[in-house]
């Protein structure tokens, strides 16, 4: 049996695309799951829609995502170059070669002249009349002579079909009457991308090829490439589409209306790239229990080609960010301190807080990353809040025993000797037991009166800890004032 290879094959267009991030993982996990090779190519071949940049983003995602990928650009390989316009010249022989046997034509027809096509009734959506075709071999030789620029058509079939068998989903046949005579090589020299796939493919000896399902109707174009080269056609794996949904729950292709799309996006709000790559191995794999929670090295013992899903599968933003909690919870509070911290600090700036503290507070309440600067902002100051917020059904306070509750507590914690939780905690609870009330009669007031909001991580124990001594009581000085 032949080594299991796979190849990830973006173009440096842009960002990643949760769509092409799932490609690759999936690409990534076939390989590891058979133990075989994942390839890295960069298909640049399309100068037009070349951005620069766009192959750091690459590399960087996939760093990031932790799929390394055995061969590359940028760590050499066997089967090098793997960048295709460093490729460039060796497509053209191939390109010639099905001239010669039958398979491929030179087409010299002008922009102008395809152009025009577009204005006729059979081709308005595009296509081409095969004017070219069929040309007599001493038409083509005075152009040739005369230096006339062509690019190189597949001769596809005109009758009959062409049939072939993908792992997701199963055997598939389309009438060649219906396949367009597709450019192979354009003038300028660079293949097309359907052409560079196929000969890039089997020279770096690719058995599984993966992409997404809206690829299938071009699968028989590339089955009669191999077939007129005698190659042995690789295993085709198509995914299933990725939707969105609106807030209408309107269900359409994932685009950017229904939220952020990309890894690095995705990322820049808050979520790991762990939970991130967990969460995106279910939009169309199914396990064979009912476990959701996996690392990679368990998605690569996991995996199997026939688990992947024929339907489309919906990128639920909410069920992400529960992924996200989960494995921000998973983490030791220490480890969480360091992911937190940038936006710890964003929130407190300059003021000396403990951040492991505040990190402990933040811990089983954080779903995303970006939520820790909004949900910590009363340390950096205490906002402008209204009285009635002291009121609180619940804790059983009102507007008149909150403020008597207020002044009882800031006079025994101004007296507490050392200040830290154990003693602000005995101190508060000791309170309620004296005056015959509930906890929550004394901490809500004060919580109130230290962070000026009804909503906050950790209760007025761990508040007036971190704030320390002198800001708590100063907070508190003023609850009493509003009163």
């Amino acid at each position: 049996m032949k080594k299991v290879r796979t190849r990830y094959a973006p173009s440096p267009t842009g960002f990643m695309h949760v769509g092409n991030l799932r490609t690759a993982l999936y690409e990534y996990l076939i390989a590891k799951s058979q133990g075989g090779d994942f390839v890295l190519r960069i298909e640049d071949t399309d100068r037009e829609r070349y951005v620069e940049g766009a192959v750091d983003v690459i590399y960087r995602t996939l760093e990031t995502a932790g799929l390394k990928h055995d061969e590359g650009p940028d760590v050499g390989g066997d089967y090098g170059p793997y960048v295709q316009s460093e490729r460039k010249d060796l497509y053209r022989p191939f390109a010639e070669k099905l001239i010669e046997n039958g398979c491929a034509y030179r087409c010299f027809c002008t922009k102008e002249r395809l152009e025009a096509l577009k204005d006729t009734e059979e081709f308005a959506n595009g296509g081409y009349d095969r004017h070219c075709r069929d040309l007599p071999q001493e038409e083509i030789d005075r152009l040739l002579s005369e230096g006339t620029p062509y690019v190189i058509r597949q001769k596809m079939p005109l009758t009959g079909s062409t049939t072939f068998t993908d792992a997701v989903f199963g055997e598939i046949t389309a009438p060649n009457e219906e396949l367009q005579d597709q450019i192979l090589l354009k003038s300028d020299g660079y293949p097309t991308y359907n052409f560079a796939n196929v000969i890039d493919d089997h020279l770096m000896g690719i058995t599984h090829v993966v992409r997404g399902n809206e690829y299938l109707s071009s699968t028989p174009k590339y089955n009669l490439l191999y077939e007129a080269f005698g190659w042995e056609i690789p295993t085709y794996v198509h995914l299933p589409l990725i939707m969105g949904k609106d807030d209408d729950g309107n269900v359409s292709k994932l685009s950017k209306r229904h939220g952020s799309t990309g890894f690095d996006d995705l990322i820049a709000e808050g979520y790991l790239p762990e939970a991130i790559i967990n969460y995106i191995a279910l939009l169309g794999w199914c396990p064979d229990d009912n476990n959701e929670m996996f690392t990679l090295s368990e998605l690569e013992k996991a995996f199997s080609i026939d688990r992947i899903s024929k339907s489309p599968a919906v990128f639920d933003y909410a069920k992400l960010e529960w992924f996200n909690g989960e494995y921000i919870k998973a983490m030791t509070t220490e480890q969480f301190e360091q992911l937190a911290k940038p936006y710890i600090m964003q929130a407190i700036g300059d003021k000396p807080l403990d951040t492991l503290k505040i990190a402990a507070i933040l811990h089983q309440r954080t779903t995303k990353l970006t939520q820790i600067a909004e949900n910590i902002s009363f340390f950096a100051g205490l906002p402008e809040y209204d009285k009635e917020l002291f009121i609180n059904k619940k804790s059983k306070t009102n507007a008149e025993n909150a403020p008597v509750m207020l002044k009882a507590a800031y006079d025994e914690l101004k007296a507490v000797p050392e200040w830290n939780s154990e003693a602000i905690h005995d101190t508060l609870i000791g309170l309620a037991q004296k005056l015959g009330v509930k906890n929550g009669t004394v901490m809500w007031p004060v919580r109130i009166a230290a962070a000026g909001r009804k909503v906050t991580p950790g209760g007025a124990v761990e508040i007036l800890d971190i704030l320390g001594r002198e800001e708590s009581l100063a907070r508190m000085e003023k609850g009493l004032a509003k009163f």
